[in-house]
């Protein structure tokens, strides 16, 4: 077939709004490479579409085509993935800014053009995550917290509004919309592009996207096929470099039953988590599909989709189906707009029904709805699920087995001294924080007028919250206001302190506020095990708050029924939740809604309208926001003295020609982990202690102790990302016998934090490496997890796995991920921690190639190790060699 000839162009008749044209995907498939479409995973039949819709780019070709059609990842193929757009977050999104602002000096400095440095695609960045909540359980807590948002983040949001004007295709969403997930499901996902192709001509493409938070799988409930990746990443796909993917694994998860009736998508998602952990997607496609796809609304699986980071797959996408199209005029899409989704869906191969042949995937996992159970997870890892009536009796156990040598035993203190069991005081287990909050259930109508039905239950009876619960509502977008206040939910949910505190991330990224004083000294003098419930995704350790230690992850209504009983310890599901005003106790049975009550309030509540208003002028909800001057320079004016925004290291003073991988001699261990090591341990996103290295960095220029602000507002100065690396108070290095940031200079025997540690390292001359167990780099995308290793001086992590997003960055920023063989660590090798690592041949290093370490042990022994370099594909090789992809990217820029 000759080129002129291909790809292959049809037509779609959308009736009265004319015709567009679409690349056939059967009749070129079918033609090109031999493959009846029906045989190809729906996510691959996207990724060949993108390939299809680059045909004339060098890199894509039949050889490539077959391989992903076919699935054979034995051709040592990259596929050459161009998404159509890229998703920022403000924590995530400030950096990738600031890169490019750098890449622009650096060009400029150079003798280039410096607007050579523009995004080719789309680019929307969601001011979501700087938001805290300082004020909570009062009426003019958002207020309040907003007015603090922007005095603590004027220097971000004015380089914001600078890039803004200064990148034409980048569009700024100002504080107080919503979080960029629930944004981006209600207002900015399309599902299907138009694309203008010339005069009066129009293509339809799948809307496909990079975001730089993990949780941007959240949009493929909706059909639309995105995930998670670092920064740096989403950087280069922003100025038209393809981002390289292996072949991939999909993974057909068939979807049998419906959820019973007192069950939550909430609990589906994170059963759905506990499962697909065990059965290792890791780097895998993941694709539902089979007859219980069809009984959840977009809204319910819009959790089990954004929760893929937590089961370790690359993505948990949805097919299209009469669902989508009722969630798209739900939210208020143009009519015309959703008979293109449906007519492209069917046209392509992408629409869903149950009786429709099975694609081969690479293996098939059935999950049961109608076996769904309430639960929670926690309370350390999303995957930790337990049903609901085994919270207390797990706390209990954990608190026994696991903590008795630290002093936390439990003691003769009963839960409570009230006669009918609802505690009357704090202690271990104690409920401090109950947030809904999270783009992974406020996203969902049923969840939140579910919660708002408990509220009105529990309000009417005359229970209240415990005093020592610090309680708020942060939604995911102005829309679940409205149809809470449509339903006359949000009075009851105020009446118990859940007033709206923030539409933001809030509590679910770290940001839940200060508690109340006294109540934190009495938790640290009595060295009470205190626990925080939220309706979100992650509860890492140290990540919610420092002085809880005990983390639930559960469905907003049962956040409600938590702060209203005050503890984990008993049976939520048994014993009383509080006493009315009549003097009976309350059970969760009591307050707990029927589908049909959530069925009748949906019907009536949730509205278009709402949705469209929600969007109409997103600057409205931040006259703040238009208050802050807008710089009108092509290139940014770097402060040297800004605590904010600083020009970064990472293009600058860089030699014409690319280093190269240099061997490793003699590397020291910085840091000696155990399993499932998260990027909040690496680079932890809370607030910033004052006697910490970033902490005592800022004082030093000025910054008042009560104005640090946290280590995810302060992502743009990577002098205080570097020095907050390997920071969280949970963080436990084998190498000492202590939590937190402390790490031992080996040559002299010294405890330091890991900054000063490198620092001395460094001036010793000493290149570092780190090493780890299974899972290393779990949990959120943020690419200071890797950038701050990197600038740490570290030319290795050595690791018994790692998760995909961190492993990928860690190559983007130069580092070489090693895994050890199958079935060998560490421990097995019988490592101290004070081995010397050697590692020579790096230049000729290829994917996956085994390379051997020299390990010098104390006595000076050495042993040889086999390791396997964990690097995908040639392209992340040449980042490497490159010094990372900023330098790569950098070097192109000069070279056309």
């Amino acid at each position: 077939m000759s080129a002129a000839q291909f790809p292959i162009r049809r037509t779609l008749d959308l009736g009265p709004d004319g015709t567009i044209e679409y690349i056939s995907l059967a009749e070129s498939l079918a033609n090109l490479v031999g493959v009846p479409l029906e045989r190809v995973p729906r996510v691959v039949r996207i990724l060949a579409a993108s390939l299809l819709q680059h045909w004339d780019r060098s890199g894509i070709s039949a050889t490539v085509l077959n391989a992903l059609v076919r699935g054979d990842r034995n051709s040592g193929m990259e596929i050459p993935f161009l998404p159509s757009r890229v998703l920022l977050q403000d924590f995530t999104g400030v950096p990738c800014i600031v890169d490019l602002a750098a890449l622009r000096s650096a060009v400029q400095r150079r003798g280039g053009d410096p607007r050579s440095v523009e995004p080719l695609i789309p680019v929307d960045l969601v001011i979501d995550h700087s938001v805290q909540l300082d004020f909570t359980s009062r009426p003019d807590a958002l207020a309040r917290n907003m007015e603090l948002e922007f005095a603590r983040n004027r220097e971000r949001y004015v380089f914001l509004r600078w890039g803004r004007r200064a990148f034409s295709k980048l569009r700024v969403i100002p504080p107080g919309l919503g979080i960029c997930h629930q944004v981006n499901m209600e207002y900015l996902a399309a599902v299907v592009h138009r694309v203008p192709v010339e005069a009066n001509r129009w293509l339809a493409i799948p809307d496909t996207l990079v975001g730089t938070d993990s949780h941007t799988t959240m949009v493929n409930s909706l059909g639309v096929l995105g995930w998670g990746v670092g920064g740096i990443e989403a950087e280069a796909a922003m100025l038209g470099h393809p981002i390289p993917l292996a072949v991939p694994r999909v993974v057909g998860v068939r979807l049998i039953g419906a959820l019973p009736p007192g069950t939550t998508a909430t609990d589906a998602a994170l059963t759905l988590t506990q499962r697909l952990r065990k059965e290792n997607v890791v780097d895998c496609l993941v694709e539902f599909f089979g007859p219980g796809v069809a009984s959840l609304a977009v809204e319910d699986r819009a959790p089990l989709s954004n929760m893929a980071p937590e089961y370790g797959a690359t993505c948990g996408w949805f097919p299209i189906d009469e669902a989508t199209l009722r969630y798209l005029r739900l939210t208020g899409r143009p009519v015309d707009q959703v008979a293109l989704v449906e007519a492209y869906a069917k046209a392509q191969g992408l629409w869903h029904d149950a009786h429709d042949p099975v694609p081969a995937y690479d293996r098939i996992v059935e999950f049961d709805l109608s076996a769904v159970e309430p639960s929670v997870a926690g309370p350390r890892r999303p995957h930790d699920r337990m049903p609901l009536r085994e919270v207390g009796d797990t706390f209990d156990r954990a608190l026994v087995d696991a903590d008795r040598s630290r002093g936390y035993g439990l003691d003769s203190t009963a839960i409570a001294d009230d006669p009918h069991g609802v505690p009357q005081h704090p202690g271990h287990g104690a409920v401090v924080i109950a947030s809904i909050t999270s783009c992974t259930n406020t996203s969902n109508p049923s969840l939140l007028i579910a919660a708002g039905l408990v509220a009105k239950k529990a309000a009417d009876a005359g229970l209240s919250v415990r005093p020592w619960v610090k309680a708020s509502l942060a939604p995911g977008s102005r829309a679940a206001t409205a149809f809470l206040q449509q339903a006359h939910l949000l009075e009851p949910l105020e009446r118990l302190g859940f007033h709206v505190a923030a539409y933001g991330c809030a509590t679910c990224i770290g940001n839940s506020g200060p508690l109340d004083p006294e109540l934190e000294r009495q938790i640290r003098s009595h060295g009470w095990v205190v626990a925080a419930v939220l309706s979100g995704n992650r509860n890492f350790e140290g990540r919610i708050h420092p002085v809880v230690r005990a983390n639930y992850l559960c469905s907003p209504p049962l956040v409600v029924a938590y702060a209203l009983r005050g503890t984990v310890r008993g049976d939520l599901t048994s014993d009383p939740i509080g006493v009315g005003a009549d003097g009976r106790p309350r059970y969760l049975r009591d307050v707990w809604p029927s589908a049909e009550e959530i069925a009748q309030v949906l019907r009536s509540a949730v509205r278009p309208e709402d949705f469209r208003a929600a969007y109409e002028h997103v600057e409205r909800y931040s006259p703040q926001w238009a208050e802050l001057p807008e710089l009108a320079s092509e290139v940014y004016e770097w402060d040297p003295n800004s605590t904010y925004i600083r020009e970064p290291p990472f293009v600058q003073h860089l030699p014409d020609e690319p280093p190269g991988l240099q061997d490793i001699e003699r590397a020291a261990i910085l840091g000696w982990f155990g399993d499932f090591v998260t990027t909040d341990h690496i680079s932890p996103a809370g607030t910033i202690p004052p006697d910490s290295p970033a902490g005592r960095y800022l004082r030093e220029r000025g910054v008042p102790s009560d104005q640090l602000n946290t280590y995810g507002a302060r992502r743009g100065n990577h002098e205080v990302m570097m020095r907050g690396t390997f920071g969280n108070v949970r963080l436990r290095n084998r190498l000492v016998d202590c939590e937190g940031n402390w790490t031992l200079v080996i040559p002299t025997g010294q405890r330091m934090s890991f900054y000063d540690a490198a620092m001395e390292y460094r001036r010793l001359g000493i290149p570092l490496v780190i090493v780890a167990g299974a899972m290393y780099g779990a949990g959120s995308s943020r690419d200071w997890a890797a950038k701050g290793t990197a600038l740490l001086g570290v030319r290795a992590v050595i690791a018994q796995s790692f998760e995909r997003i961190h492993r990928s960055n860690l190559v983007e920023m130069g580092v070489l991920p090693l895994t050890f063989q199958p079935g060998e660590s560490a421990d097995t090798h019988g490592w101290t921690g004070r081995e010397r690592i050697t590692i020579r041949g790096l230049n000729e290093l290829s994917p996956w190639a085994t390379v051997t370490a020299q390990v010098e042990r104390e006595d000076g022994s050495i042993v040889s190790v086999r390791l396997r370099a964990a690097i995908a594909n040639r392209q992340e090789l040449e980042f490497l060699r490159q010094g990372g992809i900023l330098p790569h990217v950098f070097r192109h820029l000069l070279s056309v």
